[in-house]
């Protein structure tokens, strides 16, 4: 097995548990906090297709998806255009606003179509070059690609958690 089929499984299992996370939700599961701090199952699904959207795209020299193919329009958050959640304030937050998981998975199926696309062009020797000198040691393709899976597991898992909790007290 080659490193860019485990990439490849890897990003398939972050599609699957999103739609797993979002499957039946209507408006109100999909945007309640539990606290006014906390945060939604749709904006914890939309930070982290915002987090595989820019990184990927920033470290292949492509055009995000969000804007390249207009979901920033659809969405219509009153954000930034180039937002992706981090240092979100609770207010921030709060316009992280959606009314159909439908709007969330086309969106994620979007960028993992673009992911994919460049995964499987990857070369071994690909993964060591650096994207981002801005660290100690630099970022290398490698590493990001495996940051990225690793952040987007974990938000996803938070809101599969958020969704048993709102089904939990629902019944």
């Amino acid at each position: 097995m080659h490193a860019k089929d485990i990439l490849i499984d890897g990003y398939g299992r972050i599609q699957e548990e999103v739609h797993a996370a979002l499957d039946g939700l209507g408006p109100d599961e999909l945007n309640h906090r539990p606290t006014p701090a906390a945060n939604s199952i749709a904006w914890l699904v939309w930070h982290l297709t915002r987090v595989q959207d820019d990184h990927v795209a920033d470290a292949f020299g492509l055009e995000q998806v969000w804007l390249s193919q207009g979901w920033e329009k659809r969405f219509g958050l009153g954000l930034p255009a180039r937002d992706h959640g981090y240092g979100h304030t609770p207010a921030k937050v709060a316009k992280v606003r959606v009314d159909s998981a439908d709007l969330l998975t086309g969106y994620y199926d979007a960028v993992h179509e673009q992911t994919l696309g460049v995964l499987r062009s990857l070369a071994a020797k690909d993964l060591e070059r650096v994207v981002d000198e801005g660290w100690d040691p630099p970022v290398t393709l490698g590493v990001r690609l495996v940051s990225v899976l690793s952040d987007d597991l974990q938000h996803v898992g938070q809101a599969a958690y958020l969704r048993g909790l709102i089904q939990t007290s629902e019944g």
